[in-house]
């Protein structure tokens, strides 16, 4: 599929996470496999632009075009001038948030809490897209299905979108209100992409090649956007693709391409946060690695507790000494994640 003038290898796509979409993790999906990574949700108010947390958002070095951006806000002009202050950062997409359920954002009128104001939604993709067409940069949206399950309005919204001059749109198949509880379901977005021309991209669930294959072929939409299932598995990416293309299991990875995976994530994390906060933030990261690996409930807590990189990386060669390297590591098939 395109967006605006890119065309993406696959359709496979890393969704965009606060804390976790990085510049090293989206260039470890990438390079598994992933045919296109949103970055973490950047905030609009020019008073944050300064900060380390947003500085480090913004640092795309080394990293496969299209760099694509996220941006989250309410005020349609504040909206735009952070789209032009990201694009001359290196973003060759703007993605603007209107799905993010958390309180902290919807507490002030942004992400999903947007789409109980459609008004305002059209004011942003209006402002956001006039500013980004100047600069011939396509923008997309992300958004859920609705505010409530009384109030599903996302294919008004997508409509919207489009005739705005929106490029893309990827919908998760769920409410704000629904959070990341239950189930995601996809006859929203079957509609939305029975409604409007532009892509779809569908997203919410998709855990297994099994799961995108259905999604894709239930909804009709033009790509799958996988989020928490790829957390600690980032191959899950070449998985998802290579089923699409040929109908065939990849073999899972061995423990030792394991390591690999995780050691160069680690070393490149580490470079990019530095030292104190490296040691920190990796913990999550190897949570999501080892969850349900032999022995790992053990192991966990103690690594929770090493605090330089150095000795993070030490202890954790050790665990994978003590496992054979042509060891599978088991893959997660549909329904059991």
């Amino acid at each position: 599929m395109r967006i605006g003038p890119w065309s993406l290898p696959n359709p496979v796509f890393v969704a965009p996470m606060a804390g976790v979409t990085d510049r090293p993790y989206r260039k470890l999906c990438k390079a598994l496999g992933a045919g296109y990574a949103v970055s973490e949700m950047a905030a609009s108010n020019p008073r944050l632009w300064d900060s380390v947390k947003t500085s480090r958002r913004l640092n795309h070095d080394g990293e496969i075009d299209p760099i694509a951006v996220q941006i989250a806000g309410s005020d349609p002009g504040m909206m735009a001038e952070a789209a032009l202050f990201n694009i001359d950062k290196g973003a060759c997409i703007i993605d603007i948030n209107m799905g993010c359920p958390v309180k902290k954002v919807c507490n002030v009128a942004s992400g999903s809490a947007l789409l109980r104001d459609e008004q305002r939604v059209a004011e942003i993709l209006r402002s956001v897209v006039d500013a980004c067409t100047t600069r011939g940069v396509p923008v997309t949206l992300k958004t859920r299905t609705g505010w409530d399950h009384s109030s599903r309005n996302a294919v008004r919204i997508a409509r919207l979108a489009q005739d705005t001059g929106v490029a893309a749109i990827t919908l998760h198949g769920r409410t704000r209100c629904d959070l990341y509880q239950g189930h995601a379901e996809y006859d929203t977005i079957k509609a939305v992409k029975q409604a409007v021309d532009i892509p779809v991209i569908a997203n919410g669930d998709i855990d297994s090649p099994e799961k995108a294959k259905y999604v894709l072929d239930y909804t009709g939409a033009d790509a799958v956007m996988v989020g928490r299932a790829a957390q600690g598995r980032p191959w899950i990416f070449r998985e998802i693709s290579h089923y699409l293309a040929t109908g065939a299991y990849l073999p899972a990875p061995s423990f030792g391409e394991l390591r690999n995976f995780l050691l160069d994530h680690l070393e490149e994390h580490y470079r990019f946060y530095g030292e104190f906060t490296g040691v920190r933030s990796a913990r999550k990261h190897i949570g999501w690695y080892l969850s349900g690996m032999p022995d790992a409930q053990d192991f966990l807590p103690l690594i929770n507790q090493v605090s330089s990189t150095r000795e993070q990386t030490r202890v954790l060669e050790q665990w994978f000494d003590r496992h054979p390297p042509t060891m599978p590591v088991m893959p997660v098939r549909a329904g059991a994640a």
